[in-house]
Order: structure tokens, then C-alpha cells, then sequence
């Protein structure tokens, strides 16, 4: 299963910081979703230069993870494409749970 299947989620820019929000769908889901997507699991994604914290917001089924590093510069430095980063979450969404 993939984690897209079951939570939906946001991303936000500061400088070459990216926030990502992810939240279940359904309360039922909740407790999974808290115990596999980590923030050591997040950072597998990201590479070895990025620092993430995790924040649980358990009133909402959510969590929020800091991802520092995530966007090279950010948006004024970056010739990424996506420089605002709102497509890392989708990076996210695919992971296997």
C-alpha cells in the first residue's frame, strides 16, 4: 500500500526549508500513519544534506515535518523548476507503507 491511498497532504517554502503536512484521510488510518511515515523515513527520501523534525498533531491526524536543506537555496537561489517544493509532497504520498 502506498501512503497517497491513504492520507493527503500540503507543502510550504521558507528560504531552502520545506514544510510538509501530512494527514489521513480517515481517523481509522491514523494510528498506522503515525508509526511508519518517520521522520527517518522522510529524510531517506530527501538525501544525506537535509535535517528533519516531525511534529504530531494527533487532534487532526496529521503530522508536519521541517525538512531543512530540502530545496538547495530555495526559491530565490534555485533553478529547480519547482522551487517552492510543493511537489515534494508528492514524493512523500509514494511512500510504501
Amino acid at each position: 500500500m502506498k501512503l497517497h491511498e491513504i492520507a493527503h497532504g500540503r507543502a510550504g517554502d521558507k528560504g531552502t526549508t520545506s514544510n510538509i503536512s501530512i494527514i489521513a484521510y480517515r481517523p481509522d488510518d491514523w494510528p498506522r500513519i503515525e508509526a511508519e511515515v518517520t521522520a527517518e523515513r522522510i529524510a531517506a527520501i530527501f538525501g544525506p544534506d537535509v535535517q528533519v523534525a516531525r511534529y504530531v498533531l494527533p487532534q487532526l491526524f496529521a503530522l508536519n515535518f521541517v525538512v531543512k536543506n530540502a530545496l538547495k537555496g530555495g526559491v530565490t537561489r534555485s533553478v529547480a523548476l519547482d522551487a517552492h517544493g510543493k511537489g515534494l509532497v508528492y514524493a512523500v504520498l509514494d511512500m510504501r507503507l
